[in-house]
């Protein structure tokens, strides 16, 4: 199992050398299963689909900010020999995406965000029900239940529902946290780097109106709204959300090496 950092990761070797290496950052309360395979198994491309430390099968405790868990992934860049890279982030994992654009920039050669903002505000009910571990499973229900379009299988559901269960509650309120407490509105215009923002159309949590101010702000982003999907999008529309991706990845320069 290979663990670099505290951080779990599952590599996908597609490609030759010659493509850029893809880092998938998952959201709150993840793992790096919140990637379907058509996602983590890009064709021509080395992915990286990562659990953040605390998560999944990773060491290590939860942070508190985004700014923490950016530097997680900076540690594990250098441990597994990487330095420039296309970070994919979803809701959470897309803030700590835009914070090494901001931050690290020469860290970043594209960005993919997917269900973002550049605040991403969380209701009181679910910061004060996931500081309770009795209260965690109204917090997830509420979660849960905005987090899907009206369309999406039940199965999907169930499945993304056991899987936040099984987040320790101490990281899953410290995501929140993180969360609640990340705001670079002001400034996101700042980031220099090529950027595909995805958003379903149904989504209720970061709504479609959190990406295209993120399109408008940053120069060089396009945004891909995708129909039938809620915040959850890559899992209710892999197919949509990959196509996507691969599509703009095929317009970013990558010189091995550099």
């Amino acid at each position: 199992m290979p663990i670099a950092a505290d951080i779990y990761y599952h590599l996908y070797q597609g490609g030759s050398g010659e493509s850029p290496p893809i880092i998938l950052i998952h959201g709150a309360g993840g793992t790096y299963l919140h990637w379907p395979a058509e996602i983590r198994r890009l064709s021509d491309y080395r992915v990286f689909a990562i659990d953040l430390p605390g998560h999944g099968k990773s060491e290590g405790r939860g942070q508190q900010t985004i700014e923490a868990y950016a530097r997680n992934i900076l540690s594990w860049l250098k441990t597994v020999g990487l330095h420039r890279a296309i970070f994919i982030g979803h809701s959470m994992g897309a803030a700590i995406a835009l914070t090494l654009a901001h931050n690290h920039s020469d860290h970043v050669l594209g960005l993919g965000l997917v269900g973002a903002g550049a605040r991403l505000r969380v209701a009181p009910v679910i910061l004060e029900n996931s500081a309770n571990p009795q209260s965690l499973p109204a917090a997830i229900e509420i979660i849960l239940s905005w987090a899907f379009s009206k369309k999406a299988d039940t199965r999907l559901v169930e499945l993304a529902t056991q899987r936040m269960v099984e987040t320790r509650p101490s990281v899953l309120h410290g995501d929140f946290l993180a969360c609640n407490a990340f705001n670079i509105a002001e400034t996101v215009s700042e980031i220099r780097v090529p950027t595909l923002v995805i958003c379903g159309q149904d989504d209720k949590l970061t709504p479609l109106r959190y990406s295209q101010f993120l399109a408008d702000q940053i120069p060089a982003a396009r945004l891909e709204a995708i129909p039938d999907a809620g915040h959850m999008v890559m899992l209710e529309q892999p197919q949509a959300v990959a196509g996507a991706l691969i599509d703009f990845l095929a317009g970013i320069s990558f010189h091995p090496g550099n």
